[in-house]
Protein backbone atom coordinates (compact mmCIF):
# COMPACT_ATOMS: atom_id res chain seq x y z
CA UNK A 1 0.00 0.00 0.00
CA UNK A 2 2.54 2.61 0.39
CA UNK A 3 5.32 2.30 -2.06
CA UNK A 4 9.06 2.03 -1.01
CA UNK A 5 10.62 4.49 -3.14
CA UNK A 6 13.40 6.77 -1.59
CA UNK A 7 12.42 10.24 -0.50
CA UNK A 8 13.89 13.22 -0.32
CA UNK A 9 14.03 16.98 0.11
CA UNK A 10 16.69 19.45 0.93
CA UNK A 11 17.71 18.39 3.78
CA UNK A 12 18.01 15.02 4.09
CA UNK A 13 17.48 11.43 1.57
CA UNK A 14 15.80 8.50 3.00
CA UNK A 15 17.04 5.48 1.23
CA UNK A 16 14.86 2.34 2.00
CA UNK A 17 16.95 -0.22 3.31
CA UNK A 18 18.61 -2.19 0.90
CA UNK A 19 22.17 -4.66 1.14
CA UNK A 20 24.35 -1.84 0.01
CA UNK A 21 23.32 0.58 2.73
CA UNK A 22 23.73 -2.41 5.74
CA UNK A 23 27.18 -1.00 6.88
CA UNK A 24 26.39 2.34 6.92
CA UNK A 25 23.41 2.11 8.83
CA UNK A 26 25.30 -0.41 11.34
CA UNK A 27 27.70 2.76 11.86
CA UNK A 28 24.70 5.34 12.27
CA UNK A 29 22.85 3.11 15.04
CA UNK A 30 26.24 1.52 16.90
CA UNK A 31 26.62 4.99 19.29
CA UNK A 32 25.33 6.20 21.81
CA UNK A 33 24.36 2.98 23.53
CA UNK A 34 22.42 4.99 26.81
CA UNK A 35 20.11 6.28 24.55
CA UNK A 36 18.95 2.89 23.30
CA UNK A 37 17.82 1.86 26.78
CA UNK A 38 14.56 3.54 26.70
CA UNK A 39 13.69 1.72 22.84
CA UNK A 40 11.72 -1.44 22.63
CA UNK A 41 14.34 -2.98 20.60
CA UNK A 42 17.88 -2.40 20.06
CA UNK A 43 20.02 -1.92 16.74
CA UNK A 44 23.01 -1.41 19.08
CA UNK A 45 26.27 -3.46 18.72
CA UNK A 46 25.49 -7.09 18.23
CA UNK A 47 22.29 -6.88 17.94
CA UNK A 48 22.04 -5.15 14.53
CA UNK A 49 21.70 -8.33 12.25
CA UNK A 50 18.94 -9.36 13.90
CA UNK A 51 17.55 -5.94 14.19
CA UNK A 52 18.63 -5.28 9.71
CA UNK A 53 17.29 -8.90 9.08
CA UNK A 54 13.97 -7.98 10.89
CA UNK A 55 13.29 -5.03 8.88
CA UNK A 56 14.02 -6.69 5.67
CA UNK A 57 11.46 -9.17 6.15
CA UNK A 58 8.65 -6.93 7.50
CA UNK A 59 9.51 -4.83 3.97
CA UNK A 60 9.09 -7.41 1.92
CA UNK A 61 6.05 -8.78 3.72
CA UNK A 62 5.03 -5.58 3.32
CA UNK A 63 4.31 -4.20 7.08
CA UNK A 64 7.35 -1.57 6.78
CA UNK A 65 9.50 1.01 5.39
CA UNK A 66 12.85 1.02 6.94
CA UNK A 67 14.45 4.27 5.82
CA UNK A 68 18.52 4.96 6.31
CA UNK A 69 18.56 8.82 6.97
CA UNK A 70 20.58 10.90 5.06
CA UNK A 71 22.06 14.33 5.84
CA UNK A 72 22.31 15.41 2.53
CA UNK A 73 24.73 18.15 4.04
CA UNK A 74 28.15 15.90 3.92
CA UNK A 75 26.09 12.94 2.69
CA UNK A 76 26.47 10.60 5.88
CA UNK A 77 24.10 8.62 7.40
CA UNK A 78 23.17 9.76 10.29
CA UNK A 79 20.11 7.40 11.63
CA UNK A 80 17.02 5.12 10.90
CA UNK A 81 13.68 6.16 10.92
CA UNK A 82 10.61 3.84 9.21
CA UNK A 83 7.01 3.86 8.35
CA UNK A 84 5.67 0.59 9.78
CA UNK A 85 2.51 -1.81 11.17
CA UNK A 86 1.12 -0.67 8.04
CA UNK A 87 -2.52 -1.78 7.81
CA UNK A 88 -3.86 -0.86 4.66
CA UNK A 89 -7.51 -2.77 5.65
CA UNK A 90 -7.45 0.29 8.94
CA UNK A 91 -5.59 2.25 6.40
CA UNK A 92 -2.98 3.54 8.87
CA UNK A 93 0.90 2.91 10.06
CA UNK A 94 2.78 3.89 12.73
CA UNK A 95 6.28 6.29 12.07
CA UNK A 96 8.87 5.25 14.56
CA UNK A 97 12.04 2.73 15.04
CA UNK A 98 13.36 6.60 14.85
CA UNK A 99 17.15 6.73 16.16
CA UNK A 100 19.76 9.43 14.90
CA UNK A 101 23.50 9.91 15.82
CA UNK A 102 23.54 12.46 18.59
CA UNK A 103 25.37 15.09 16.17
CA UNK A 104 21.86 15.19 14.33
CA UNK A 105 19.38 15.39 16.90
CA UNK A 106 17.83 18.77 17.64
CA UNK A 107 17.98 20.09 14.20
CA UNK A 108 16.30 19.84 11.39
CA UNK A 109 17.28 16.53 10.55
CA UNK A 110 13.84 14.49 12.27
CA UNK A 111 11.25 17.27 11.36
CA UNK A 112 12.79 16.98 7.71
CA UNK A 113 12.34 13.12 7.97
CA UNK A 114 8.94 13.40 9.25
CA UNK A 115 7.73 15.90 7.07
CA UNK A 116 8.59 13.31 3.99
CA UNK A 117 7.47 10.79 5.79
CA UNK A 118 3.59 11.89 6.50
CA UNK A 119 3.47 13.29 2.86
CA UNK A 120 4.69 10.33 1.77
CA UNK A 121 2.22 7.84 3.55
CA UNK A 122 -1.45 10.43 3.11
CA UNK A 123 -0.65 10.54 -0.24
CA UNK A 124 -0.71 6.41 -0.53
CA UNK A 125 -4.30 6.51 1.45
CA UNK A 126 -3.32 6.21 4.31
CA UNK A 127 -5.88 8.39 7.13
CA UNK A 128 -4.07 8.12 9.97
CA UNK A 129 -0.26 7.96 11.44
CA UNK A 130 0.49 6.93 14.52
CA UNK A 131 3.60 7.96 16.57
CA UNK A 132 4.28 5.98 19.97
CA UNK A 133 7.16 6.57 22.21
CA UNK A 134 8.17 5.67 26.05
CA UNK A 135 6.62 8.10 28.39
CA UNK A 136 9.57 8.45 30.33
CA UNK A 137 11.61 9.52 27.14
CA UNK A 138 10.51 13.68 27.36
CA UNK A 139 13.42 14.25 24.67
CA UNK A 140 10.94 12.02 22.06
CA UNK A 141 7.51 13.33 23.51
CA UNK A 142 8.81 17.04 23.23
CA UNK A 143 10.27 16.49 19.21
CA UNK A 144 6.63 14.68 18.73
CA UNK A 145 4.10 17.34 20.35
CA UNK A 146 6.18 20.30 18.43
CA UNK A 147 5.60 18.19 15.34
CA UNK A 148 1.88 19.33 15.45
CA UNK A 149 0.57 15.64 16.37
CA UNK A 150 -2.14 15.12 18.49
CA UNK A 151 -1.10 13.58 22.13
CA UNK A 152 -4.00 10.47 22.32
CA UNK A 153 -2.78 9.41 25.95
CA UNK A 154 -0.97 7.09 27.79
CA UNK A 155 -1.44 3.12 27.50
CA UNK A 156 -0.39 1.55 30.37
CA UNK A 157 1.91 -1.96 30.65
CA UNK A 158 2.28 -1.65 27.22
CA UNK A 159 4.99 -3.00 25.79
CA UNK A 160 8.67 -5.07 27.22
CA UNK A 161 11.93 -3.19 26.18
CA UNK A 162 14.54 -5.39 25.35
CA UNK A 163 16.00 -4.62 28.59
CA UNK A 164 12.96 -6.05 30.21
CA UNK A 165 11.55 -3.31 31.69
CA UNK A 166 7.56 -3.08 31.70
CA UNK A 167 6.95 0.16 29.91
CA UNK A 168 4.15 2.71 29.60
CA UNK A 169 3.55 4.08 25.89
CA UNK A 170 2.86 7.90 24.93
CA UNK A 171 0.43 7.66 21.81
CA UNK A 172 0.05 10.30 19.67
CA UNK A 173 -1.37 10.46 15.98
CA UNK A 174 -1.89 12.72 12.67
CA UNK A 175 -4.83 12.33 11.51
CA UNK A 176 -5.61 13.29 7.14
CA UNK A 177 -7.52 15.76 8.21
CA UNK A 178 -4.93 17.48 10.72
CA UNK A 179 -1.87 17.31 8.32
CA UNK A 180 -2.60 20.46 6.22
CA UNK A 181 -2.13 22.20 9.42
CA UNK A 182 0.58 19.96 10.59
CA UNK A 183 2.59 20.26 7.16
CA UNK A 184 2.05 23.94 7.18
CA UNK A 185 3.59 24.07 11.07
CA UNK A 186 6.56 21.51 9.32
CA UNK A 187 7.08 23.75 6.45
CA UNK A 188 7.80 26.86 8.43
CA UNK A 189 9.98 25.26 10.84
CA UNK A 190 12.01 23.93 8.14
CA UNK A 191 12.05 27.44 6.02
CA UNK A 192 12.91 29.39 9.16
CA UNK A 193 16.07 26.51 9.39
CA UNK A 194 17.15 26.87 5.73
Amino acid sequence: MIPIVPLEDACVRLEPYAAGLEEEVRAALNVDPDSWAVMVGTAHGEHFDRFWTSALRDMQAGTKVAYAVRRLSDGVVVGTSSLYEIRPEHRRCEIGATFYRPDARGGVVNPACKRLMLEHAFASGIVRVEILTDAINARSRAAITKLGARFEGVLGNHKITWTGRVRDTALYAVLDRDWPDVRSRLDARLTASA
